[in-house]
């Protein structure tokens, strides 16, 4: 029997309903990938790489998935795609985006797809979260855990929790 792998994926998106994008993106990553076993906190940060934008909601999650890394990743290609995201140019506003951060400690450097995610260290909207849920995990590569990563960050950029959250009924 397949033994079931540990990942971590960052949900996130700036256009339209936000908050309704990232609760149906955990829905159908459900659904589709594997258990959601962890949930961060949602946090509101300003947009990184074109800044001119609106600001996110983002969230880490940790989920459980028998998938391999290219099967993730085309589920992930059909979630975005069932909530409105069109993929035109790289930093663009969108209702959502999920990014996969890690996937146990594997290492993967294809041209489709790069694990762990390569800008994942010097983000902090994706640091803060991932530290709520899993501030030991060491990155592969860099050999540091998330708690030291965020330390050794140097964006300056503002991420802030948000205190009310809508619940999922």
């Amino acid at each position: 029997m397949t033994k079931q792998k540990k990942i971590h994926l960052l949900t996130g998106g700036n256009v339209g309903d936000r908050f309704g994008k990232l609760l149906e993106a955990k829905r159908l990553i459900h659904q589709n990938i594997g258990p959601v076993l962890q949930t961060s906190s949602i946090f509101e940060t300003e947009a990184w790489g074109k800044v001119n934008q609106a600001p996110y909601l983002n969230q880490a999650l940790e989920v459980g998935t028998l998938l391999s890394p290219p099967e993730v990743l085309a589920e992930i290609f059909k979630i975005e795609k069932a909530l409105g995201r069109l993929r035109r140019s790289k930093w663009e506003a969108r209702p959502i985006d999920i990014d996969i951060l890690f996937f146990e400690d594997e290492i993967v450097d294809t041209a489709d797809l790069k694990i762990p995610h390569p800008l994942l260290h010097r983000r902090n909207f994706v640091l803060i979260p991932m530290l709520q849920i899993a501030p030991l995990k060491v990155h592969p590569l860099l050999q540091k855990n998330i708690e030291e990563l965020y330390l050794e960050s140097q964006d300056e950029s503002e991420v802030m929790m948000l205190e009310s959250q809508p619940h999922e009924s």
